[in-house]
């Protein structure tokens, strides 16, 4: 480690004025929700503690675009950004570009947070990515309707399917004819994948490529686990539901449109906090359902790390941001403000987060048992990997081609891919 930046920690543990060394750094954050009103508050304190300057770049919208730009400014050597928000995914894909943060980063900050995390973050020994939030999918349901009919929360999707339909049905007769009985993300991108991971794998259908590198979603369960999510669209879901990205889908059961949705963590606030809101205190979550009574639930592992660019001018500096945005202080403040999942385990313990957001207390059994995209099986290749997947769900989705048809091409794709024939 170099003496600049041990002198740097030491006077950061001692809590000694850094002002001397003040600098100024960038970071790219904010995306969704609260994510960036979250970001630009927090950052401003740090720099209100340490003496530093630090600007806010709003990240691109969306995962696929921001990965793009982030590889791009990363490759052209452009240092305009000190530290870079992350997708659980990318750690293998662009560890070159990062530093390894075990080295401005005290180990028991590290340690803190979930080891399996900290392994994701980690590429070849190097601590490439502090783990910011991190993230599980959810099925959020209204619980007013369902006792007003009398119906449980759903164990599978055959069940989810029915509920749905009969809440539904008898909502517009009643007179509320904007009523769907389920919503997703459906458009052609990461969110997709995530979705529709979930489906197969709740069905027994593999993580698309197995522990061994080899594409395996040509399979019977499958098959039929994307017919069955593409059922749904024009019947439980509006036809527009494959256009829908996370913040369709939310504003949609804000409004009281509909009777299920799949998202995130971080939607729960934005769900119920509105007093003005027509599901204010109507809502509440539960595990995604199996795929049948063989099946599974099955949430796909999400959430975003901090990472500090190879071309900072102020490497240490920044560090210091990501360890401070990364503590139990601050995920504390996002959990209770924003009900963003931290990613330290004592936080799921602690009566004032719990209070804040009762989410948080069924969330860590199915954190536990979260899907992990193939990742480090597909390796380099994951983001072509990804957009394949989604783009064949897609049509099926769309009712372009069935699933048989849509996997069976896909496998070849997928193989084309991993062997470097398609990138």
């Amino acid at each position: 480690m170099q003496l600049k930046n041990r002198i740097f920690i030491l006077m950061t543990l001692f809590g000694l004025s850094v002002t001397a060394l003040a600098a100024e750094v960038t970071i790219s954050c904010g995306a969704v929700g609260q994510e960036l009103f979250l970001c630009k508050q927090a950052v401003a304190a740090w720099a209100e503690k340490t003496g530093h300057t630090a600007n806010v770049a709003p990240a691109p919208q969306t995962t696929d675009q921001r990965y793009t730009n982030y590889v791009e400014k990363l490759e052209a050597g452009d240092d305009s950004i000190d530290v870079y928000q992350i997708d659980v995914i990318w750690p293998g894909l662009m560890a070159k570009y990062f530093v390894d943060l075990r080295d401005f980063i005290p180990e028991e900050d590290i340690e803190q947070h979930y080891s399996t995390i900290i392994d994701n973050n980690t590429v070849d020994g190097r601590l490439v990515g502090m783990p910011w939030y991190t993230d599980v999918g959810l099925l959020y349901y209204r619980k007013d309707l369902l006792a007003k009919y009398n119906a449980r929360v759903p164990n599978d999707y055959s069940e989810l399917a029915d509920i749905a339909l009969h809440i539904q049905s008898e909502e517009r007769k009643a007179g509320n004819p904007q009523i769907w009985g389920y919503i997703f993300q459906g458009e052609a991108y990461e969110g997709l994948t995530c979705n529709a991971l979930e489906w197969i794998a709740a069905y027994g259908g593999g993580t698309i490529i197995d522990d061994n590198g080899k594409p395996t979603v040509n399979n019977p369960q499958a098959i039929t686990a994307i017919n069955r999510a593409a059922s749904w669209v024009g019947t439980i879901a509006p036809e527009r539901v494959i256009s829908f990205r996370e913040e369709d889908g939310r504003l949609t059961f804000t409004r009281g449109d509909a009777v299920f949705m799949r998202n995130w963590p971080y939607v729960w606030n934005l769900v119920t906090a509105d007093d003005m809101s027509p599901v204010a205190g109507k809502v509440d979550i539960a595990p995604l359902p199996r795929g049948g009574a063989q099946g599974r639930h099955a949430s796909t592992l999400g959430g975003w790390q901090l990472a500090v660019s190879q071309h900072s001018k102020n490497p240490e500096v920044a560090a210091d941001l990501v360890r401070y945005l990364t503590s139990a202080e601050v995920q504390k403040e996002r959990a209770i403000e924003g009900s963003y999942a931290p990613t330290i385990r004592s936080l799921y313990d602690d009566p004032q987060v719990l209070r804040s957001s009762p989410v948080f207390g069924k969330l860590q059994p199915i954190l536990e048992d979260a899907v992990a995209r193939p990742t480090s099986t597909a390796g380099e290749h994951y983001m072509a990997v990804s957009d394949a997947f989604s783009q064949a769900v897609h049509q099926t989705l769309a009712g372009e081609q069935s699933a048989d048809k849509s996997l069976a091409a896909l496998q070849e794709e997928l193989q084309k891919i991993l062997a470097g024939g398609s990138q």
